[in-house]
């Protein structure tokens, strides 16, 4: 049992590290303040503020409990192999694998340090060149990223699509809700490289298309952080169109928003509704500018450690080769996945995982150097 009781030491002062790292002292004394804010009774007289307050109070609450809770079992399981009884090697042998991997996704939530990285994620695909193979991978990648959403419960809304002419999708926006998913979708943000034999050619040969995925962080309506002034928007209506261009809609619902000042260009035309179509394309809008304000702030740093790259055409991310070989490649980081069949099913969690690491060790050296 002394393999095990290692173990489990090692675990113990590995948790102690994390909760120092987490400064989980200050956050128990956030909880207390936090508590004694809420007990106010005139904490209602503004219930926008209130809600913020218990909505903040309940994740920090959440979050101490659960360390103490880890904390404890570790403990637990520490005496009980203490105990030296052998029939107990199995059942302690389970629980520490089930620890181990708990600690590993608290690790890989740790990394997740961005002012928006714990909220709900915009994420848009836009066909590149390549006619209907490159639609046809757009749409490809909306089921990827489907298919990787219902693997970790979390919601999805789609807020804009236009259909491909002949196949697939020339666009689609849409909202994934839950926790964490911005922080761990920024990671698919780039240009995205398919190599294949297209099933459009008739004489089967082999053709390379590219998307743009797009991530942004979705920001409340009531955000003090992105404030737009309505002078500042110029709003047209049109009919929604499907492809073809045939109209879909007889009455005008669809919405495209200009923000002037920035030169930001929203629409949506997926509900029937013209005060729906106009709701989601703010949605996009608050998201746009609030991404566009982190991407000023990271060109600032960029003068500090090297050169700033926007994720845009000609920033090749990943490739997805299906032939002549079967293979996904992350350029950022060399990670490399033989099964392409499961990452397009949605296991993106590897890849996913491998970039959140590398950044955060970047980060690190960064602030070290």
């Amino acid at each position: 049992m002394q393999d095990l009781i290692e173990r489990l030491e090692n675990i113990k002062r590995h948790i102690h590290d994390l909760q120092v790292h987490l400064d989980l002292d200050k956050k128990r004394a956030d909880l207390e303040a936090l508590q004694k804010i809420s007990e106010d009774p005139k904490l209602w007289d503004d219930p926008s503020h209130a809600q913020q307050v218990m909505k903040r109070l309940a994740e920090v609450k959440e979050e101490l409990e659960s360390w103490d809770r880890l904390t404890l079992r570790v403990q637990d399981l520490l005496d009980l192999a203490q105990l030296e009884d052998e029939s107990l090697r199995t059942e302690i042998e389970q629980e520490v694998e089930d620890i181990e991997h708990d600690l590993e996704q608290r690790e890989l939530d740790i990394l997740l340090s961005g002012p928006y990285d714990r909220g709900n994620a915009i994420l848009a695909i836009h066909a590149g060149a390549g006619g209907v193979d490159a639609q046809d991978w757009a749409a490809m990648l909306q089921r990827m990223y489907l298919r990787w959403a219902e693997r970790h419960g979390y919601e999805v809304e789609i807020l804009d699509y236009s259909e491909g002419e002949e196949a697939g999708i020339k666009s689609v926006t849409m909202v994934i809700a839950g926790r964490n998913a911005y922080g761990y979708l920024k990671a698919e943000k780039g240009v995205h490289r398919l190599v294949r034999l297209s099933p459009f050619d008739a004489a089967h040969r082999r053709h390379t298309s590219f998307a743009l995925v797009e991530v942004l962080p979705e920001i409340a309506s009531d955000s003090e952080e992105i404030v737009i002034n309505p002078n500042d928007l110029r709003i047209d209506i049109f009919r929604s169109s499907s492809a073809g261009g045939q109209n879909v809609q007889k009455n005008a619902t669809a919405v495209r928003i200009t923000h002037l000042p920035t030169g930001i260009v929203v629409s949506c035309q997926n509900e029937r509704s013209q005060l729906q179509n106009r709701e989601n394309a703010m949605r996009v809008l608050r998201a746009r500018l609030a991404a566009l304000k982190q991407e000023e702030q990271e060109r600032k740093l960029a003068e500090l450690k090297g050169e700033y790259k926007k994720a845009e055409w000609g920033n090749q991310i990943r490739s997805y080769v299906l032939h002549p070989y079967q293979m996904v490649k992350d350029h950022r980081t060399d990670y490399e996945v033989g099964n392409t069949q499961a990452v397009l099913d949605g296991d993106l969690d590897g890849l996913i995982e491998a970039y959140l690491r590398q950044s955060a060790r970047s980060r690190y050296v960064s602030t070290t150097q």
